[in-house]
């Protein structure tokens, strides 16, 4: 609506702590910064948004955690203003308001509450004014503004009634909401800074004349040689020179299984070097390594959602000026045919209490509150507000493979021994060279012969070829196992090649074994599907299914088969899924999207919905709005039963405090006067608390809800 609003101003030298709701954080040099509810502002340098007085926040991804006092600041201003809001209540509800002494006491109680608690309303209802764009905060401002500025004139008149307790307990309450708010909004950089995280600080940098250093990863430039060891990650992008290796790549594909590296492959920043040293040539730096490229995917993504509270926002452009202009009406209607000033500001202000927007403040955020707290005792956990409305409304379901709809990492499925020899001492053979292995395969090999109480032989003369397989005597027998490549290496026939290609049509991994010259056999290994997914997905059958993978293209189309999931979509980098969820969102989908691996990051940030298994990677669960505790299917099918119930609520408490403002306003400008109908500020005040006990009372039904 506002397109692109840019500004050019820098930073000020002292941030005026009236300005905004916190002291911003500290501008990054030449930096854009960006308001999280807006994100069509550009500015640079820190600030507040010139729409609705929010801070705004850095828009460069960054691995570092800014100082950020805002949420103190609310804090401290949330825990005095209730600590006083307290004794005005239980004054009210005692029915000594109008008595002057009374009065007096209100009106200290309620003076700081509301000029020093409420002032960032205040601030920010100013700003949209400014700027055109009613909001909440607009009608928060002019409540509060109005019950206290008229309090102030009724105890200086001397006039019977006050209504400080209204103005304090309505600002109470919207800094509660407030502080809820900006608590989720911080944990949203979490994610990012997961991300970054992952990258190493120093490199080991080959100088001219042969020397190795290690410096800061700041200081690697394109074209640099590097030497990564075992055991470290990689600090940038490049291409091996010299020298191979297995790379655990499992933050970019999302699998177990670690990839040979040979001369001339690729090596991406951030992955873990398993096995060998290898010479690196630096090819991608800083802001354009992978890793980077990720963290900006999900920081440009998570800055495209807008938050829940957008209806109440659109609403309240038009209902604040209609409000105003019945107030307005009221005061010269009474003012001129009625019994006096006193009745025209009497009724003006009996309009704007009972139009104040806390009933519909707390419509949205009561309800997912409740919503969850009752998710989280089903291990269902609600990180952003907005993520239950929009599973609620999600028509498909972007399911990641690995660690989702299976288990994560690869089994023993079946050992196939040739004839003349057995199960047992086939992999007895097999586990004792595997001992010696770091490979994700070796380990399900030799914890399935542990399992089966093997005993593991001795094994001299162990070697590793990178990418093919492992070799090494065992019990004085020459034993090789690995991939059919390997065993042409070492000339020996592998008569079981037929045989294997059924299983790997069904995507499992076949490695053979062979001992003195002879192939003995071969072990068979897949990561299994999750016991529980064909009958959870079932109970989602309401939802389109897709199913995304870095795997390989048969392995994919395998577990879809298995699972009754016709779109399957393989060989995915997390750019591409990103870019899949993009296209079905301009298909007019709204997307729910279930992953666990870092690689999945950018796709749970782009979709409508992110859901993480909890069992996944840090990066996947802050990059999520849900993240399912136990990383149990099942809790799918409770997030959507979840999602539905707090969406219905939501709009039962939105449809009441949308009908009680149409309702009463007409009645709180004496329209129904005539006929004693009527609405005085103190039963306006009176009503608007009911309106919000009723809002918090539906709410609390979310608290036993079956899920």
């Amino acid at each position: 609506m506002h397109g692109k609003i840019e500004t050019t101003s820098e930073p000020p030298e002292h941030a005026d702590c009236c300005a905004h709701t916190h002291v911003a954080t500290p501008a990054l040099a030449g930096a854009l910064y960006t308001c999280p509810m807006h994100p069509e502002v550009r500015n640079v340098g820190a600030g507040a948004c010139p729409l609705c007085g929010m801070a705004l926040e850095p828009m460069q991804p960054t691995a570092e955690v800014l100082a950020h006092t805002e949420s103190a600041d609310l804090r401290w201003r949330f825990i005095v203003s209730a600590v006083l809001s307290l004794p005005l209540m239980v004054m009210a509800m005692g029915g000594h308001a109008g008595m002057m002494h009374d009065a007096w006491v209100q009106g200290l109680l309620a003076t700081p509450v509301v000029l020093w608690g409420g002032w960032p309303f205040f601030v920010r209802g100013w700003a949209s004014v400014k700027a055109r764009h009613l909001n909440m905060f607009t009608l928060i401002a002019l409540g509060t503004g109005v019950s206290y500025g008229y309090s102030v004139l009724a105890l200086v008149q001397g006039w019977e009634h006050s209504y400080f307790e209204s103005a304090a307990v309505i600002t109470t309450l919207m800094l509660l909401g407030q502080l809820l708010e900006l608590k989720a909004r911080e944990q949203t950089g979490q994610a990012i800074r997961a991300l970054l995280r992952l990258a190493p600080k120093t490199a080991r940098r080959i100088e001219a004349d042969g020397a190795e250093l290690d410096v800061p990863v700041s200081d690697i430039k394109k074209g640099h040689y590097l030497r990564v060891r075992p055991g470290e990650s990689v600090a940038v992008d490049g291409i091996i020179i010299e020298g191979e290796s297995a790379v655990d790549q499992s933050m970019i594909t999302g699998e177990s299984m670690p990839v040979a590296r040979l001369v001339g492959d690729v090596v991406i920043g951030g992955t873990m070097n398993l096995q060998g040293s290898f010479i690196m040539r630096a090819e991608h730096v800083g802001d354009a390594t992978m890793l980077a490229r990720i963290a900006a995917l999900v920081a440009s993504a998570q800055r495209s959602k807008a938050p829940i509270q957008q209806l109440a926002d659109r609403v309240s452009g038009v209902f604040v000026p209609v409000v105003l202009a019945i107030a307005v009406l009221t005061f010269f209607a009474w003012g001129m045919w009625g019994e006096g000033m006193s009745e025209a500001v009497g009724y003006a202000v009996a309009v704007l209490i009972i139009a104040c927007p806390c009933a519909l403040g707390l419509a949205t955020p009561m309800a997912v509150v409740c919503g969850a707290g009752r998710g989280a005792r089903a291990g269902v956990l609600v990180r952003q507000a907005e993520a239950i409305e929009r599973l609620a409304g999600a028509d498909v379901l972007v399911l990641d493979k690995t660690g989702t709809l299976t288990q994560g990492a690869p089994k023993l499925l079946l050992i196939a021994p040739t004839e003349g020899h057995s199960e047992p001492n086939l992999l007895r053979l097999a586990a004792s060279l595997e001992q010696h292995s770091e490979h994700p395969l070796s380990n399900a090999i030799v914890q399935e012969a542990k399992i089966r109480g093997l005993g593991l032989l001795k094994v001299h003369a162990f070697n590793s070829i990178t990418g093919k397989g492992i070799s090494g005597i065992v019990d004085g027998r020459s034993v090789a196992i690995g991939s059919e490549a390997m065993l042409t290496a070492l000339g020996i026939p592998a008569s079981l090649k037929t045989k294997a290609k059924p299983y790997q049509s069904q995507g499992q991994t076949v490695v053979f074994v062979a001992m003195d010259g002879h192939c003995i056999g071969m072990l068979m290994l897949a990561d299994p599907v999750k016991q529980e997914a064909g009958e959870v997905l079932k109970l989602l059958s309401g939802l389109k299914l897709v199913m995304m993978t870095g795997d390989s293209v048969a392995t994919a189309i395998a577990v879809g088969r298995k699972l009754g999931i016709n779109d399957v979509r393989a060989e995915a980098s997390p750019q591409s899924k990103s870019e899949m969820i993009m296209a079905l969102q301009a298909a007019g989908k709204k997307v729910a999207m279930a992953g666990d691996g870092v690689n999945d990051a950018p796709a749970l940030m782009q979709a409508d919905v992110g859901i993480a298994m909890g069992t996944g990677t840090d990066v996947a669960m802050e990059s999520a709005g849900i993240t399912l505790v136990s990383g149990d299917l099942m809790g799918l099918v409770r997030a959507r039963r979840l999602s539905e119930a707090v969406m219905n609520v939501i709009r039962q408490n939105l449809v009441f405090a949308f009908g009680y403002n149409i309702l009463a306003i007409p009645v709180a400008a004496g329209v129904f006067s005539h006929w004693g109908i009527y609405l005085s500020p103190v039963v306006a005040s009176g009503a608007m608390a009911a309106s919000s006990l009723c809002v918090i009372i539906n709410s609390l039904r979310l608290r036993n809800v079956a899920l």
